[in-house]
């Protein structure tokens, strides 16, 4: 007597479909910061714009990256926007577009200290309402010298559910950089 393959051939086909379709759930969303090699501040203020830099194009490690230091005059309005980019690729990969793309996953952090250095108001904001701050104004206050903390925070989804949540608690960061801060 003869038995027939082709039953248990369908089996195994269909046990390995299924198997393969199946998708395991992760506890956190694993995603990884972006390496960031240089940063650009941009102020403009009465058709006049001031770039001020970070660059770092050997990335984490080896040789000490080059932050310019800010210079701005004593209480003025100034609109800033940021670039970043990673040079480390060819072509460059412009990581502003990306973060204009996934903006309900990212969150710049202006800190001035002392704080009376300026304030930073936010241009802009993601599909929830919260803040981005690839765009804003700034208002610096009377002549001094101190810090700016630039942060990108960066908030991926975890199982499936936003973490952005307005504030830099969730997430990491991407970008996290102290400029000297003149203010004339």
């Amino acid at each position: 007597m003869k038995r027939s393959l082709i039953p248990l051939t369908y089996l195994m086909i269909s046990l390995l479909l299924f198997i393969s379709s199946c998708k395991k759930d992760s506890v956190d969303s694993v995603e990884e910061n972006e390496l960031v090699t240089s940063v650009k501040l941009n102020f403009s203020s009465g058709g006049t714009t001031q770039t001020f830099k970070f660059a770092d194009p050997d990335g984490d490690g080896g040789a000490a990256p080059i932050v310019e230091t800010i210079n701005l005059k004593a209480n003025t309005d100034y609109t800033l926007t940021i670039g970043i980019l990673d040079e480390s690729k060819t072509p460059i990969n412009n990581i502003t577009d990306e973060v204009a793309t996934e903006k309900d996953e990212h969150l710049f952090i202006y800190t001035p200290s002392p704080s009376s250095l300026l304030t930073y108001t936010y241009g802009d904001k993601d599909s929830r309402n919260f803040n981005v701050g690839l765009t804003g104004n700034v208002k610096t206050g009377a002549a001094a010298t101190g810090k700016l903390k630039v942060q990108l925070r960066h908030q991926p989804p975890i199982n499936g559910k936003p973490s952005k949540d307005g504030t830099a608690t969730p997430g990491s960061d991407d970008v996290n950089i102290d400029f000297n801060i003149s203010i004339q």
